[in-house]
Parts: C-alpha cells; structure tokens; sequence
C-alpha cells in the first residue's frame, strides 16, 4: 500500500470541505475520508481481520497465570468478555465489529480449552 491510497480519502475529504469554506465540513470531510481509507464503505472481508496472536497460550488470551485458581480464571473470562463482547459494539464500523466477534471467538476457545486441561464440566 502506497502512501497515496492511505491518505486519498482524508485528502480529498478535506479538499472537499475546503471547497464548502466551513470548518465544520472540513473536519467531517477528513472523517468520511478516513472512513473510505479503511473501507467502511466498501467493506472488508473477514480474512482482513487480523487474529489475535495468542490462540496458542489460552492463559495469555485470558490475562491470567497458568498457576490460577478455576474461580481467578472465570472471574478473568468474564472480565475479558465484559470487554470485547460483540454486544457492545453492535452500532461500531463494520470491521470493528468483526474485530470484537473474532475476540469473543479466541476468549471463548481459550476459556474452553483451560476447562478441558483442568477436566472442568
């Protein structure tokens, strides 16, 4: 990705608002601009939302040290999922939408898999 096709949109939408000599369509022209940067316009698939990295240690999924008790790893869960619940993006851009689900996805998997370590029902 050059520097032109990251800055088109904010530059143009700000041209734009030049054009309209107020300083309120300038800012809300580098804003549409920024969101056409990103793609909320065009959409983005779900391949373009990058995972979260730590699939393969659940216990740095949850925030939490492998040496933890069930309760210190639930209250954990529930901390990280108060945090990235799906829920609570659901007016957000759509990519930050699919950002929040895939977190919910890696939380979940990783909370499943310390409970099947542990033996947990």
């Amino acid at each position: 990705m050059n520097a032109w096709s990251k800055w088109k949109g904010k530059i143009i939408g700000g041209l734009i608002g030049l054009l309209l000599r107020r300083p309120v369509f300038i800012i809300i022209g580098i804003v549409i601009g920024h969101l056409y940067d990103k793609g909320a316009f065009y959409g983005k698939r779900t391949s373009d939302v990058p995972p979260s990295g730590n699939a393969e240690n659940p216990y740095a999924v949850l925030d939490v040290d492998e040496s933890a008790d069930m309760e210190a790893i639930d209250a954990a869960y529930r901390r990280r999922m108060s945090e990235y619940h799906p829920d609570k993006v659901a007016n957000a851009a759509p990519e930050i939408k699919e950002l929040a689900e895939r977190r919910a996805r890696d939380i979940n998997a990783a909370y499943e898999e310390i409970r099947k370590r542990r033996q947990q029902p």
